[in-house]
């Protein structure tokens, strides 16, 4: 049985003053916390699950289905909750390999799913503008599939890093940009990725070297932002 104070810091954690606050956030279900269970830069704080959770030499507090609801952020609650230290990382340089831009994507999901393409493409930093969703939000935490932990997600301003690095190339993926077919592969640099009806900000923009876009052959008017991503980076990283 979980504690009111328990339940409280729990429920709390849905909030991003108290992720912030606290440097902690909540992951749901066996495959997930499995997964950041492993991760040598997570710390656990609490593991709570139903009866039918077991996981060999791992204790956690047992609750009752009515109890589990209370704490979980899902609307089909997956058996087991798990708090964590947020993941550290090594201090990132961003002049080695590719660093993906993510410019105003407010949509947790969207933004986690973009995270974990990154991960599938070997991308191991995301720089987010500080307008952007929070990736410890519990929609955009459980959207990763774990890699959380293996991609380190930034808030900072990218115009400031890309001053920082001038020699790096900047791939924009604009309408009215060269198609992505054809192009050589990235090695290092920045791919900047845009909001879905503002696009890019005009002083990303500006800084670019290389501006892409995906052929349009339908009537569609966009793309959603994480599958522009995945085929982005499937063109731009994947030969």
């Amino acid at each position: 049985m979980l504690a009111k104070s328990q339940v409280k810091y729990i429920q709390s954690l849905g909030q991003k003053k108290f992720r912030d606050q606290e440097g902690a956030f909540v992951v749901e279900g066996p495959k997930m916390v499995r997964e950041l269970l492993a991760a040598p830069n997570l710390e656990l704080v609490t593991l709570v699950g139903v009866a039918s959770f077991r996981e060999a030499g791992i204790p956690f507090t047992e609750v009752k289905d009515s109890e589990f609801l209370r704490i979980s952020s899902l609307s089909t609650p997956n058996q087991v909750l798990a708090v964590f230290r947020k993941p550290v990382f090594e201090e990132p340089r961003f002049g080695d390999g590719v660093n993906l831009v993510l410019d105003g994507i407010q949509d947790p999901g969207n933004l986690g799913t973009i995270v974990r393409i990154a991960d599938w493409f070997g991308i191991r930093r995301v720089v987010c503008t500080p307008d952007s969703a929070d990736v410890f939000n519990p929609k955009a935490t459980q959207s990763t599939m774990g890699s959380v932990s293996r991609v380190q997600v930034l808030y900072e301003d990218p115009h400031a890093l890309m001053q920082r690095h001038p020699d790096l190339p900047v791939y924009t993926a604009v309408l009215e940009g060269k198609s992505i077919y054809g192009q050589p592969a990235v090695g290092k640099g920045w791919i900047v990725i845009g909001n879905e009806s503002k696009g890019i900000r005009g002083e990303l923009l500006q800084r670019a070297t290389h501006p892409v876009t995906i052929p349009r052959i339908g009537q569609a008017e966009s793309l959603n932002a994480a599958v522009a991503t995945g085929i982005i980076l499937s063109h731009l990283l994947g030969h």
